[in-house]
């Protein structure tokens, strides 16, 4: 079964690159520690404020409330500002 854990972070913070260059090393970082587990960063256009990270996660188990892993980033992220943290179930169509 495919599912997305989706952490989206709009942040006070004014310097944005330095916080998405600490974001790009974590995310490094986790990506070497979990070789099976695809992790994406994503800003969004012209709102300069708003990063969305996304866990790809393919299990027999849907993690209703999200992965250890996405529980500890949307924790580490709610000190740069509003965090939301949602779980997305693939859809199987034609």
């Amino acid at each position: 079964m495919k599912w997305l854990e989706v952490i989206e972070l709009r942040t006070m913070n004014s310097n944005r690159e330095l916080l998405e260059s600490q974001l790009q090393t974590l995310i490094d970082a986790i990506e070497k520690a979990t070789l099976q587990q695809a992790i994406k960063s994503y800003r969004r256009v012209m709102i300069d404020n708003d990063l969305s990270i996304h866990l790809f996660h393919e299990s027999t188990k849907v993690e209703n409330k999200g992965s250890r892993l996405g529980l500890r980033l949307a924790s580490a992220l709610k000190e740069f500002g509003l965090v939301n943290h949602s779980i997305w179930l693939e859809m199987h169509g034609k």
